[in-house]
């Protein structure tokens, strides 16, 4: 299989201007509405999931849906734990995580098409539940990326939500 590039661009720019890519525009979303828009964004996973061709790539320098699935599981876990580290630690550092290491080292390619669509309710509901709820100055708590920059948990979960919503475009989903 041949090699991904990784992704080394900063996507912080889509909390400011909606994504020229996939529409979605975060700023626009409202605090009450990431929860449930958690799990709207990754419902679709499921049909693409079953589609014959998931584990294929369009080509030999972009993920399969499978291997998006993967990430997109992958990154509900870990938003989850970083609201988490949030609500525990104002100020909360958050260790590098690289997404193309993690694709290899897991073996996305590998992974079995319903397995990942079996896990993905599970992990976006763990996403989900660590927005449900939220009030007050939660939603200001604040984080910083190993790359310096600055979250709040409300920015960290309109980023979260840019990345579900633009992997549906990737695979057309």
């Amino acid at each position: 299989m041949s090699e991904i590039a990784p992704d080394d661009k900063d996507w912080t720019w889509t909390l400011e201007r909606a994504c020229p890519d996939c529409g979605f525009d975060a700023a626009s979303v409202p605090a009450a509405d990431i929860a449930g828009l958690v799990t709207a964004y990754t419902r679709p996973w499921s049909d693409v999931l079953a589609r014959p061709d998931a584990a294929t790539r369009p080509d030999p320098t972009t993920w399969s849906p499978l291997e998006y699935a993967c990430h997109v599981r992958d990154v509900c876990d870990l938003f989850a734990a970083r609201v988490q580290l949030m609500l525990n630690e104002d100020g909360a550092r958050f260790a590098n995580w690289d997404q193309d290491v993690t694709a290899v080292e897991s073996r996305y390619a590998e992974q079995s098409p319903p397995e990942v669509a079996a896990e993905i309710p599970a992990a976006a509901a763990r996403l989900s539940g660590a927005y449900a709820g939220l009030s007050g100055e939660q939603w200001d708590r604040r984080g910083l990326r190993s790359n310096g920059s600055e979250f709040t948990v409300l920015t960290l979960g309109r980023y979260a939500l840019h990345d579900l919503a633009h992997h549906v475009w990737d695979v057309r989903g």
